[in-house]
């Protein structure tokens, strides 16, 4: 073998373990990526849920309240919570359900409620507004990432499902 066969040789070496040392990397930080769009959507849902318990607890207290207008609110509140709660999983239909919620609660009064279930109440929902954020900021980057050509072209996400944002209003 000729010194230039033993130069061509070495540099195809390099370039391969440079290659087979970014794609290593780039499947760590998207497995990564991927463990932390699920955690969030498994916080999401748990916020939603809270929020659901909490407008549950709404109802039941203006069931209490005198007056036609607050057990009708309070009947209308429970079919959100059972809407949203039959969806299942974090979706499309899940994201109507939950506005349909959002639209309810922002609509009930909370004048006359125990100060508890208030208090209750305004941390779901701003534990639902950031649970959203954290998932739809991990969903951004595990997109960005699997948007990239080396990722495509090698096919680096293997089968996993291309992850959702979930967008529902803040009332």
């Amino acid at each position: 073998m000729t010194p230039l066969l033993w130069v061509v040789l070495g540099l195809a070496v390099v370039v391969l373990a440079v290659a087979a040392t970014l794609v290593a990397g780039r499947v760590r930080r998207l497995d990564r990526l991927h463990v932390r769009t699920d955690a969030a959507r498994a916080g999401l849902e748990a916020a939603l849920e809270r929020r659901a318990l909490a407008a549950l607890a709404q109802a039941a207290a203006l069931d209490m309240l005198d007056g036609a207008g607050a057990v009708g609110r309070a009947a209308r509140l429970r079919a959100a919570v059972e809407a949203a709660r039959a969806t299942g999983g974090i979706g499309a239909d899940r994201e109507v359900a939950e506005n349909a919620l959002g639209r309810e609660l922002a609509g009930a009064p909370r004048t006359g409620l125990p100060a508890a279930v208030v208090a209750e109440l305004v941390d779901a929902e701003q534990l639902v507004m950031l649970a959203r954020r954290v998932h739809n900021d991990a969903v951004r980057d595990t997109r960005e990432l699997r948007s990239r050509r080396l990722v495509r072209w090698l096919h680096l996400a293997g089968t996993a499902p291309m992850p959702e944002y979930f967008e529902i209003a803040e009332y």
